[in-house]
């Protein structure tokens, strides 16, 4: 058997360590951290080769508000250094959490954390086009104050006004020669915090950062396709892949070929929340050489793998 039939790649959204709602101190990030990690510990300890992916939509979000509520007492930091605060930081705290459990659990893997780029096109229309929500609601009041500076703060899809920036997709996560060296090593890798930094290739300086942010669960497909994985693991708030979404017809879709995901991406079945890009990061996956995707509830990872939950998407037909 190939060493990457046994290695898998786990993307985890950043609202499952900060959900909206409660404060977003650091003790309850902790917290919700540690609780996330139960199924990657189970991982761990069946023997899977692991990476994870992180989101930070909430996490670069307050930092943003950091910046402008300080403006007038430091410089204010880009975007894109913002990204790399933010994967630090939350790496710190899956990392330690996740050495704590290992070490709990009798288990003797090593956990280390990536600040990890990825690459973008400097021609991408996204960049020119802001689409990615992040950070929390805004009220009215601050909504105005942002976008006399600028800033464009729309409202997403459930009424809330949001920031809204630049979201390429990523073509490369440059460190991922690094990352599969250590994960097929045995170490557990957190790499692509956030989706990673956003960079392009200057053709005088070589690479240079982006103010923007990358999608999670995209640079995730990319970074299992580029160490060989052969699982793309998406763990979400949402227990699957739901037809009619929304509706008294909603339906979790247990099994999905690669031509019944297109479909459902053809159409408006998904309706119009964040469960698109997942399946259209799965999708990806599997077109460029994955052997299974799956979008499953963050804590039945591991009963996802059995097929005896979430949703799973198979290179086959």
């Amino acid at each position: 058997m190939s060493p990457g039939r046994r290695t898998v790649v786990v993307a985890i959204g950043g609202n499952a360590l900060s959900p909206s709602g409660e404060s977003a101190s650091v003790a309850n990030q902790f917290r919700h951290t540690r609780e996330s990690l139960v199924p990657i510990v189970d991982l761990a300890t069946q023997g899977w080769r692991i990476a994870i992916v992180h989101g930070n939509g909430p996490q670069v979000g307050d930092e943003l508000l950091r910046n402008q509520v300080a403006r007038d007492e430091v410089e204010q930091l880009p975007l894109g250094v913002q990204v790399a605060e933010t994967a630090g930081w939350i790496g710190y705290m899956i990392q330690q959490s996740l050495q704590n459990a290992l070490r709990s659990a009798g288990s003797e893997r090593r956990v280390v954390t990536v600040v990890t780029q990825a690459r973008v096109e400097p021609d991408d229309p996204a960049l020119a086009s802001p689409s990615k929500f992040i950070g929390r609601r805004l009220s009215p009041e601050a909504a105005e104050v942002l976008r006399a500076e600028g800033v464009v703060v729309e409202q997403d899809p459930r009424g809330n006004l949001r920031r809204r920036v630049p979201s390429p997709v990523p073509v490369e996560i440059i460190e991922s020669d690094m990352v599969r060296e250590l994960v097929f090593r045995g170490d557990i890798v957190i790499a692509a915090g956030g989706g990673g930094i956003p960079v392009y290739e200057d053709p005088s300086l070589g690479l240079e950062g982006v103010d923007a942010v990358v999608d999670k669960d995209r640079a995730a497909a990319i970074l299992a396709r580029e160490i060989g994985a052969s699982i793309l693991l998406i763990l979400t708030d949402v227990d699957g892949v739901y037809e009619a979404w929304g509706t008294d017809q909603a339906r979790r879709i247990p099994r999905l070929t690669m031509s019944e995901a297109a479909r459902l991406l053809e159409g408006d079945a998904l309706g119009a929340g964040s469960m698109r890009p997942k399946l259209e990061a799965a999708h990806h996956f599997l077109e460029t050489g994955g052997d299974r995707a799956i979008i499953a509830a963050l804590d039945e990872g591991p009963m996802a793998l059995l097929g005896e939950a979430g949703t799973t998407i198979e290179s086959r037909g």
